[in-house]
């Protein structure tokens, strides 16, 4: 029976045996004993997106009280859900990240816990997943932006859009009416700033 540790573009964690491309954490959400989440849904607000594997090191999952792994379909996704790159395991591409988002943003020498305030604030709405409008028009938003409307989330890829789900993207059935946007608004800038993200590979079948 799969682990409660894949996380949706809207943040929520959910059940199922698509792991994804990526790990990550929000620091300690789970319990060892049982290996199921507590009732919070982060403990830090260092919310970001690992590798699965570094130097050959690879955790049992939820198997010890420290940080519970999560996993995500891809960059977009953890991106969407709020995370941004790990200094440690990523250091290269949260430096590249922390550049875009510089200059999408209009700010220098931005620390990592400046960032990951920024990033609470847009992410979260009295602790659910805060939806922004959108700053442009659906198909002039930057590739691996996430948008939502009613239950389903959407990628925009090359101006169209991509229905998510845990195995991957399928192309969108008809127009999105009324979309909000899930990536947060700092990471959209980022995004458009021209950090280039890692896309599950059925984005761009």
């Amino acid at each position: 029976m799969p682990l409660q540790n894949r996380v949706t573009p809207t943040g929520e964690i959910i059940a199922t045996p698509h792991r994804g491309l990526f790990t990550g954490n929000r620091g300690i959400i789970h319990d060892p004993a049982t290996k199921t989440l507590l009732r919070k849904r982060w403990s830090s607000p260092a919310w970001i997106v690992c590798l699965r594997e570094f130097r050959g090191w690879r955790r049992p999952v939820m198997a010890r009280r420290s940080w519970t792994e999560l996993f995500f379909l891809d960059e977009a996704t953890a991106f969407a859900a709020g995370h941004r790159p790990c200094f440690f395991c990523r250091r290269d591409d949260a430096k590249r990240f922390r550049a875009a988002w510089e200059t999408g943003n209009g700010v220098s020498n931005a620390r990592a816990k400046e960032i990951d305030v920024q990033l609470h604030l847009e992410r979260l709405d009295h602790g659910r997943k805060r939806l922004h409008p959108l700053p442009a028009p659906l198909a002039e938003l930057p590739d691996g932006a996430m948008v939502q409307q009613g239950e389903e989330s959407f990628l925009v890829i090359q101006g169209r859009a991509l229905t998510w789900s845990p195995a991957g993207y399928v192309r969108a059935t008809g127009e999105l009416a009324s979309p909000m946007l899930l990536t947060p608004p700092s990471t959209l800038r980022a995004l458009s700033a021209g950090y280039l993200l890692l896309l599950h590979p059925t984005a761009l079948d």
